[in-house]
């Protein structure tokens, strides 16, 4: 019988037999897209007051621009409800949007549409209060780092965490002799470095970005071809956005963060936030009027600024930092950030993703999951840097053990694997739902052409370009999205949260007794 790892081993029907307490899976989803005016270009007006306050609003926020929307769903153990309220979201906004003057829309592909210079590109303004200030500083800071090109990307982040009483179980069958948290904690670590060896699979089956924009470029190298003028594109690209040319962070290559333990990986980015970096503090932290430019000068300004395609999280207090809360609390649930965005879909985003990532996460879960090496994190990063460039190529080789093997066989060899634990959860939730769309997945792999990403392209080729292409699918979806408006009930709902953010912003910034000097001081100590 296949046996999976436990401190021990635990077989499949072990497992199987407890497979309702699975039905507790926490899951949620956020989701990136930016506001583009009438002419396809980006929005350079304000969030719009009909969406709520972008600092408090549940919801609907923004992440780095003033026209970049972050949709977040609440955290639900029924598979059907995050896309269902992001649906609801969409359908929310996309009204709001075309009461404007300037009849916005939601850009419907991860890479940006036509971008003017980085300084024109607006930064997300939370307010006056000190958390807003902060929120401000920190993304000037990121463009100073980075530029703002970069920060314009979007894509779909997945959050997923398994049930108390599912810990408690497997905490106990294998008699661990550490406390429940820091189990749960050690086990989240084991199923992250795991993805970081498999993760690859999820550009590979869902990548939608093999084009993009020359404006977005500004004049850069780059070793693409020309699809029309105007757009370039990898021919066997999948995912451009996890590229080196999309949202990667090389400047962080040197941090060095290990997942091979809670402390490990703390501890590396509490180092990060306190150690300065020559080149950030020639920028300096403020201008010589007193204006802040960047939080700090050191090699993070903060935790969040560490780029990783998976993440353990921690809901901690307000004004916490999220190092401090996992150690603290330990690990609550596992944020998954390789999605792009469909740009066939009105809301970006389709079920079967999140029914291959659970399948995928639970056999990460379950997997031996040995510590990291820095060899073998080379060789998982170059595996990545394959798969988004030219995960497509029909003679593409991964390496496996610092040896060249051939993409089609490894990928078929990691569906088997992940055969019992789709089984499993269909015996959870009954039905079938898990193992069909595991087996239309696993068609991608050897027919590329079924994938997003050639998809897309044969698209943008036929439509004249990325723009053209991703302009008519963003009206086509805004279109789909008034057309099915909110009953009466939900629109009450979103309306009454647009008001109470509001209300709750005007609180925040009431109730600042501090210097904002003071209070980012504190945030470090």
């Amino acid at each position: 019988m296949l046996t999976f790892s436990c401190c021990g081993k635990e077989s499949a029907q072990s497992i199987a037999e407890k497979t309702q307490l699975l039905r507790g899976i926490q899951r949620g989803y956020e989701r990136e897209t930016l506001r583009i005016d009438s002419n396809g270009k980006l929005a350079l007006t304000f969030h719009p007051s009909s969406l709520g306050s972008k600092l408090t609003h549940p919801w609907i926020t923004t992440d780095y621009s003033e026209a970049l929307l972050e949709f977040i769903t609440p955290p639900s153990a029924d598979p059907a409800f995050p896309l269902s309220f992001l649906r609801d979201i969409h359908r929310f906004s996309a009204t709001k949007l075309d009461t404007l003057s300037s009849k916005e829309v939601m850009w419907a592909g991860s890479m940006p549409c036509i971008l003017s210079k980085d300084a024109e590109i607006p930064l997300a303004d939370y307010g006056t209060s000190n958390s807003a200030k902060m929120k401000y500083v920190y993304r000037e800071g990121l463009g100073l780092r980075y530029g703002r090109h970069m920060q314009t990307i979007a894509g779909a982040h997945y959050n997923w965490s398994l049930p108390q009483a599912f810990w408690e179980h497997l905490h106990a069958q294998c008699q661990s002799k550490l406390s429940l948290q820091d189990f749960i904690s050690e086990r989240y670590f084991g199923l992250i470095r795991n993805f970081l060896r498999f993760g690859w699979l999820i550009p590979y089956l869902f990548g939608a970005s093999p084009a993009i924009c020359e404006s977005f470029l500004q004049g850069r190298k780059v070793d693409l071809e020309t699809l029309v003028p105007g757009t370039f594109y990898g021919p066997y690209a999948t995912s451009l956005r996890m590229s080196d040319m999309g949202y990667q962070n090389r400047a962080q290559d040197n941090l060095h963060v290990s997942f091979n333990s809670l402390l490990e990986y703390t501890t590396a980015l509490e180092a990060a936030i306190r150690t300065p970096d020559p080149f950030y503090a020639e920028l300096g932290v403020k201008h010589a009027d007193g204006h802040w430019q960047q939080l700090s000068a050191n090699l993070l300004q903060v935790e969040n600024e560490f780029y990783a395609g998976i993440r353990p999280k921690r809901i901690g207090k307000r004004g916490e930092r999220p190092a401090k809360a996992l150690q603290t609390y330990g690990v609550e649930y596992v944020e998954v950030r390789l999605f792009d965005l469909n740009p066939m879909v009105d809301i970006g985003i389709l079920p079967e993703q999140s029914s291959f990532a659970d399948v995928l996460l639970m056999m990460c879960l379950f997997r031996d999951s040995p510590p990291i090496s820095a060899r073998e994190q080379a060789e998982n990063d170059e595996n990545k840097r394959r798969i988004v460039n030219r995960g497509r190529q029909p003679d593409l080789h991964l390496l496996v053990h610092n040896r060249e093997q051939a993409f089609r066989p490894i990928a078929h060899a990691l569906f088997d694997d992940m055969a019992p634990f789709a089984e499993i959860l269909d015996t959870a939730y009954g039905g079938n739902n898990y193992v069909t769309t595991m087996a239309a997945l696993r068609q991608r792999i050897d027919n590329p052409d079924l994938t997003p990403s050639a998809q897309v392209l044969a698209a943008a080729r036929e439509a004249g370009g990325y723009f053209k292409y991703a302009k008519h699918m963003s009206q086509q979806h805004h279109a789909s999205l008034l057309a099915a408006p909110l009953d009466t009930k939900t629109t009450a709902k979103f309306e009454a949260s647009v008001r109470d953010s509001l209300a709750e912003q005007k609180t925040l910034e009431a109730s600042d007794t501090v210097s904002f000097e003071d209070y980012v001081a504190a945030y470090y100590r």
